[in-house]
């Protein structure tokens, strides 16, 4: 099975045809053409639609045609969620409607004036919760792969505009290591998605669904050696037009020993990312052997 490689999936022209669909007709009609493209990937996606076949299965114990609902759902909410971070990032009119569910943690981060570590995982839709986090008052920067397409990135850029939050990109000349240490010196937030790594970068394991499966290690490094309080955050989408994000308390690990607290961290972190994809399951938009040790 392979492993993840940093990239995402899609096409100029299909983002032009949605973005197009978007400004004349809104966010309901797109969603319906999104159902006649979602059947091809539904068809054609093996790999993909393997693993998923294995999670909802086997991981979670559904019979066979809720499985095959579950793959086709998972498929059309991650349409779902390129559809809507175009609408919000770009300021199409939209009905959407957010429930922030831990706002005041985060404030409490940010009050704290030391800087802070925001986790996340590709559950939901992260572009939605990075544009909601400007409530706050406070620089957010988001540390991403380098991974899309150099078009479609541009042709995104062009129509979305200027972002609400500062973006980090990881190099491979470690530039983004300085780059958080100078946010998290100006008592800034970092947020970093911690459920992915490119192979051959350095991993840990925790327990998640039943078995062991390795994690990134630069996240909890990172937030482990500046010392900086830590939540762990998820924006999920209940219902066509509702977004509900979530943040949990902000958690210190400097009580620990110093071997101890990248793992502590990872099990939290962990244990609430199980917690997200049990209770929504459709929006885990993970396309890759997750338990893979090798």
């Amino acid at each position: 099975m392979s492993s993840w490689q940093g990239k995402s999936r899609g096409n100029k022209l299909g983002y032009r045809i949605f973005v197009w669909i978007l400004q004349n007709f809104g966010v309901l009609p797109a969603y319906l053409v999104l159902r006649i493209v979602v059947l091809y990937f539904f068809f054609f996606s093996y790999k993909a639609s393997r693993v998923l076949y294995d999670f909802y299965r086997r991981r979670l114990g559904l019979n066979f045609l809720q499985t095959v609902g579950k793959i086709y759902r998972n498929y059309y909410q991650l349409g779902q969620s390129i559809i809507d971070k175009v609408v919000v990032m770009a300021g199409i009119k939209n009905k959407f409607t957010f429930h922030f569910d831990g706002e005041d943690n985060l404030r409490s981060i940010a009050g704290m004036q030391r800087g802070g570590m925001l986790l996340s995982a590709h559950i939901g839709n992260w572009d939605i919760a990075g544009h909601l986090l400007k409530r706050l008052d406070t620089r957010i920067h988001i540390v991403i792969f380098d991974g899309e397409y150099q078009q479609i990135k541009e042709y995104l850029d062009s129509i979305t505009g200027q972002r609400a939050v500062n973006l980090i990109v990881i190099r491979n000349d470690l530039s983004h290591i300085y780059a958080i240490n100078d946010a998290f010196k100006n008592n800034e937030l970092v947020c970093m998605h911690a459920d992915r790594f490119i192979e051959g970068n350095k991993t840990m394991t925790s327990t998640f669904c039943g078995d062991e499966a390795r994690f990134p290690m630069g996240p909890f490094l990172l937030a482990a050696k500046f010392k900086v309080p830590v939540s762990f955050v998820f924006a999920v989408k209940e219902g066509n037009l509702h977004y509900h994000l979530f943040a949990s308390k902000p958690r210190s690990y400097e009580h620990l020993e110093k071997g101890a607290v990248m793992q502590e961290m990872l099990n939290d972190f962990s244990a609430e990312m199980e917690h997200k994809v049990k209770r929504y399951p459709e929006q885990w938009f993970n396309y890759f052997n997750f338990w893979q040790q090798s």
